[in-house]
């Protein structure tokens, strides 16, 4: 799977943009958390070469980039948490979940 990395605020317009042909999954991870390291690992076992098709996907490094991590919780008005996933379409957040509750059935149910 091939994740965009998300690194820098001028990216948030580009993801408003993309999500109004293809919904994006912005995942934000936390390199200090194991449950966060958990989640991305589910998302990344279960998710499909076809999945690729169907969503954008983008990678935030919050540890590193909290200032963008901060921005796009502003930007979707989502408030943080760590880990996190949130799905945008036509240029908002349509779905959110963190933490423990990141099901990669659950986000594919929501690109619809």
């Amino acid at each position: 799977m091939s994740w965009k990395k998300l690194n820098n605020i001028s990216q948030i317009e580009e993801i408003v943009n993309e999500s109004k042909e293809k919904p994006v999954l912005v995942f934000k991870h936390s390199s200090r958390c194991s449950i966060s390291s958990m989640a991305w690992n589910r998302v990344e076992r279960n998710w499909k070469k076809e999945d690729s098709e169907k969503i954008s996907p983008y990678f935030l490094d919050l540890i590193a980039f909290r200032d963008v991590s901060n921005a796009v919780s502003e930007a979707f008005k989502i408030p943080h948490a760590s880990p996190q996933v949130i799905l945008i379409k036509d240029g908002k957040a349509v779905y959110a979940n963190s933490h423990m509750g990141i099901n990669y059935q659950d986000i594919l149910s929501n690109i619809n």
